[in-house]
């Protein structure tokens, strides 16, 4: 399983220099999960960095993936996670989505970058 986070998902549809790195866990549908915190994070930036069509898309493209809410369980998981790790709330959820359903992060937020379980690539300027 694959969890594409946020700033990947941007990285993809904006189509920066990263974009390859992300489109192998994108394209695998049957693997892909998409935490629901993840579409509210990329439906907001391209809302407001493009329009609201190019959001709509995006979150369109994110759907072709298995959507996952958040639970209690994943909650209480993520709150810990937060503090164990120092990260902003989003960031612990996704987090906390990844490690429920046994699959692996893709990213470029340096944060997560000595965290096991995640594929992160630099993020280029």
């Amino acid at each position: 399983m694959n969890v594409v986070d946020s700033s990947g998902w941007i990285e993809y549809f904006a189509e920066e220099e990263n974009a390859k790195f992300f489109i192998p866990p994108i394209r695998d549908l049957e693997n892909l999960i998409v935490p629901t915190i993840c579409i509210y994070e990329v439906f907001k930036r391209l809302l407001l960095e493009r329009s609201e069509d190019s959001a709509l898309q995006a979150v369109g493209v994110m759907a072709h993936g298995r959507e996952i809410e958040l639970n209690r369980k994943t909650a209480i998981e993520a709150a810990q996670i937060s503090i164990e790790f120092k990260l902003a709330m989003a960031d612990s959820i996704i987090l906390a989505t990844v490690r429920a359903h046994d699959a692996t992060l893709w990213t470029q937020d340096v944060h997560f970058k000595d965290i096991q379980g995640v594929r992160y690539i630099e993020k280029k300027s």
